[in-house]
């Protein structure tokens, strides 16, 4: 274990072996990861090697685009499409300015004229033209789809971890309409620099249920267990081949009242480009999370208020990215205002 980029990093995680076949065994480890760290590495997890691939492959081409084309498919009201370097800042009383990343949001195609295009976040995904990105939408909606399946087998995992019946998660109502998102992200060779506030990503949490992250070779990402410790401690969580970085997001931790961890964590840019792909495996805008009946008690009383999947995932976004608005989409006049901004809009 390291501070703020010492060397010596260890892999400290869990390994959870999705082939396993004590199912209950194996909710036991996922169970001791997300109380200790709320991060996991998963293995066996049955997505094909040649899709993932291809999903990189896609990417690159993608964000090799010139800026003006990658700008035609700009993030919409309903976070869909390429959001730009340095337009996203996660840790604003750190960060002198926003993450050395660009990214592309590709969610759940909800077609306009379905009736479910009319909540915040919800509406069709956005591609780049086939004659610039030749199989791009049918290479994410293949590989979001077999994302959206593996997300529900490891919710049924962390259901038996907290007591719950293994298909709880997917009861009517949580996650039988997902906001799951699948993001691009591409960093860019500028390194971080600690003392200047410089990040690749900046410290956060997750928002919702649980992350799935596919990493190229890169390393740059790390935990930190204790945030309220002084000082804070930094921990590498090294890239797996073959494996996923599972870890959990704020809306688990209010449901297991605080038992299960939505751990900080960010990326430390090594000056070398980064490619990852995170999948964001979020319930129905519309569940109402609160505490879960086996994670309270006469003297463990429910500690966070109930909110709406939704409403938590809107005021995020609105304080996290600077050319989010849920009501509009940004044109190239509204974009440049934006990448001139000066200073961290968090209304």
């Amino acid at each position: 274990m390291g501070v703020d980029g010492s060397n010596g990093w260890q892999q400290t995680l869990e390994c959870i072996d999705m082939a396993f076949p004590d199912k209950h065994a194996t909710a036991a480890r996922v169970r001791e990861a997300c109380v200790s760290s709320g991060f996991f590495y998963l293995v066996n997890h049955g997505v094909d090697a040649e899709l993932l691939d291809d999903v990189f492959a896609q990417s690159k081409k993608f964000f090799s685009l010139p800026l003006e084309e990658k700008e035609k498919v700009i993030h919409d009201k309903n976070h869909r499409g390429y959001t730009p370097f340095e337009e996203e800042i996660l840790d604003p009383e750190t960060q002198s300015k926003g993450d050395s990343k660009e990214g592309y949001y590709v969610g759940v195609h909800i077609p306009e004229s379905d009736p479910r295009s009319k909540k915040p976040l919800h509406g069709p995904n956005q591609y780049p033209s086939p004659d610039v990105v030749p199989g791009f939408q049918e290479t994410m909606d293949h590989y979001h789809s077999e994302l959206t399946k593996l997300s529900k087998r490891v919710s049924r995992l962390i259901a038996l971890a907290l007591n719950l019946e293994e298909t709880y998660f997917e009861k009517p109502g949580i996650t039988d309409d997902p906001m799951a998102a699948l993001r691009l992200l591409h960093y860019s060779e500028e390194k971080s620099n600690i003392e200047l506030g410089i990040y690749g990503t900046g410290a956060h949490s997750d928002y919702g249920l649980i992350t799935l992250l596919a990493t190229d070779e890169v390393p740059g990402l790390q935990i930190c267990r204790d945030k309220d410790a002084v000082p804070q401690v930094w921990e590498e969580v090294p890239p797996m081949k073959g494996a996923y970085i599972v870890n959990l997001g704020d809306m688990l931790e209010r449901w297991s009242n605080g038992l299960f961890r939505s751990t900080l964590h960010r990326v430390i840019s090594q000056g070398v480009e980064r490619y990852s792909l995170p999948f964001f495996f979020e319930p129905n805008y519309d569940c109402l999370v609160e505490c879960l009946p086996t994670c309270c008690s006469k003297d463990n009383p429910p500690k966070y208020p109930p909110m709406t999947s939704g409403e938590h995932l809107l005021s995020k976004y609105q304080q996290t990215h600077k050319g989010f608005d849920s009501k509009k989409k940004l044109g190239h006049q509204e974009l440049e205002a934006h990448r001139n901004q000066t200073t961290f809009d968090s209304t």
